[in-house]
């Protein structure tokens, strides 16, 4: 709460996002920071929040006398129309624009990324719900995030039967105007390749944001691979994850013993390449980078060799600067995306469908991802000093990127006694643990 009350979020909605007509007795804030808090403290569904409105501690530490029960807060999700999430997330990304010139990370690139996730839901009667390509009846919401700090910028849900990109455009549009306001120098795009819009190329690269985007592997382009002249291909070396300061011995596959040993096929992956050429994409007027990575995969069942073949991906970017494997890197790190959605689906278990509507299930998955923003706010904000810097630094980026789980166990389930006395509320920690230190100096930047 007093993060909330630092970077001005609950005035910012109180003011603007106007979802009330009446505030009696409470207001737009109360009943978002409601929903985000349950979360916060460890709740899965709206009705844990019950639990919270009975905790006479939990009540003396917001100062409250009295927060909104489960059915109130279903029903004000369900007074968000579409407008109202599209305002509710510009509110959200204003403050966002501030904790970021705050702490010194708006600068630089700003790494987009964009990707779909289908949420399941075994309701009967929730409108926009439908079947999806994998035969999962639910939605399919768009996440677009920022890469640098691991925050969602913009979730739009759509029904279960929409495909990845639809409404990417705008969304990436929105995106790039935040990022620029935020001071950063440059945007790169990343998404795979259902969001290689060919009509939005040209656009985006008049504009001076650069992308990095997969490529469909079509007939036509492997076959324009295979003719690459084999001295165009250069070998791809990844750099190594983790540098040990000792060399150490490398464990035994068990799982690829146990594939031999049965039988089963297995495909091993022998070596990477690289090449790239130009391509004019049919609903573009300029020409692009394609960069072609080519795999070299063995097909075995046991001792015996099936088959040696090539997989080929593709990428397409407008940056010429970039070398062959920085564009396969840039790719290959908009993978850390799926850790986003994971956390948002089963940590924060932002996306999913409460309720009845597919608006007011839209509005919820913006307000309970609030919950992850404000973890990701409480590193983004944690002081460093010169003296300490490099210590300092590790620690808000630990915290920018840990398991949402994680951050509960360590920040939040803390063992306190909460009193107010004399006008004052003190919270007397009861347990001494090592994160202490990092909560303390949060709490005097704040």
């Amino acid at each position: 709460m007093r993060l909330v009350e630092s970077v001005g979020l609950a005035r910012v909605l109180d003011e603007h996002l106007g979802i009330l007509k009446v505030a009696r007795p409470y207001q737009d804030s109360d009943h978002v920071l409601n929903i985000a808090l349950n979360v916060l403290c460890g709740g899965s569904a709206l009705q844990d929040i019950e639990i919270r409105r009975n905790d006479v501690a939990f009540l003396d530490a917001l100062g409250a006398r009295a927060i909104p029960d489960p059915t109130t807060a279903g029903d004000f999700v369900r007074r968000f129309d579409e407008d109202g999430v599209w305002r509710f997330m510009h509110l959200i990304n204003t403050v966002r624009i501030g904790v970021w010139q705050r702490s010194g990370v708006a600068r630089g690139t700003a790494r987009v990324d964009a990707d779909g996730s289908i949420v399941p839901t075994t309701g009967e009667c929730k409108e926009g719900m439908d079947i999806s390509f994998k035969g999962i009846w639910g939605y399919h919401p768009l996440l677009v995030s920022l890469a640098n700090t691991g925050e969602p910028l913009f979730i739009v849900n759509r029904s279960g039967n929409r495909p990845s990109h639809e409404g990417a455009p705008h969304v990436l549009d929105e995106a790039i105007t935040v990022c620029r306001r935020a001071g950063f120098d440059d945007v790169l795009l990343r998404g795979d390749t259902d969001f290689t819009m060919s009509t939005h190329l040209d656009r985006w690269d008049d504009d001076g944001v650069r992308f990095v985007l997969g490529y469909d592997a079509n007939p036509t382009f492997v076959d324009r691979a295979e003719n690459v002249h084999p001295n165009d291909y250069e070998e791809l070396v990844r750099e190594a994850r983790r540098v040990f300061s000792s060399t150490r011995a490398k464990k035994p596959r068990i799982k690829e013993e146990i594939v031999k040993e049965r039988g089963y096929l297995n495909k091993r992956l022998i070596s990477e390449d690289t090449a790239e050429f130009e391509h004019k994409p049919s609903k573009a007027k300029k020409s692009y980078r394609i960069v072609v990575l080519r795999k070299y995969i063995v097909e075995e069942r046991g001792q015996l060799t099936l088959s040696e073949d090539f997989r080929f991906f593709f990428y397409v970017t407008n940056d010429r600067t970039l070398t062959q494997a920085q564009v396969v890197a840039e790719s290959n790190a908009r993978c850390n995306q799926e850790n986003l959605i994971e956390q948002l689906k089963n940590g924060v278990r932002a996306l999913h469908a409460p309720v009845n509507t597919l608006n007011a299930n839209w509005a919820y998955m913006v307000i309970a991802s609030l919950a992850w923003t404000l973890k990701v706010w409480s590193g983004l904000l944690l002081p460093v000093s010169p003296r300490s810097r490099e210590v300092h630094e590790a620690e808000r980026a630990t915290i920018v990127r840990m398991d949402f789980r994680t951050f509960l166990q360590r920040f939040i389930m803390i063992p306190a006694q909460i009193v107010r006395s004399g006008r004052r509320t003190i919270y007397r920690l009861l347990a001494w643990r090592p994160d202490l230190p990092i909560l303390f100096r949060l709490l005097d930047a704040l």
